[in-house]
């Protein structure tokens, strides 16, 4: 395996516009999960989609109120 020397990179976030670093650590975790692409968002407003998507999630598991409709001329 290749040992690659990462360095701190700052890039702007394409929600809010902030700045942000993307670390050598960071960098090296993506390496490890074969990610590709860097970060497109500032940590802040990943964990905001995320805790958006998990209340969506959340929403669709809990609602008890569907009706299903079967077939029965089968």
């Amino acid at each position: 395996m290749e040992n690659k020397e990462y360095n701190d990179i700052t890039l702007i976030c394409k929600d809010c516009g902030k700045e942000f670093v993307w670390t050598s650590g960071e960098q090296a975790f993506y390496d490890e999960k074969g990610f590709t692409n860097p970060p497109a968002r500032c940590p802040e407003d990943r964990a905001k989609r995320k805790a958006e998507r998990n209340n969506r999630n959340d929403f669709k598991r809990n609602d008890s109120n569907s009706t299903f409709a079967y077939r029965t001329d089968k």
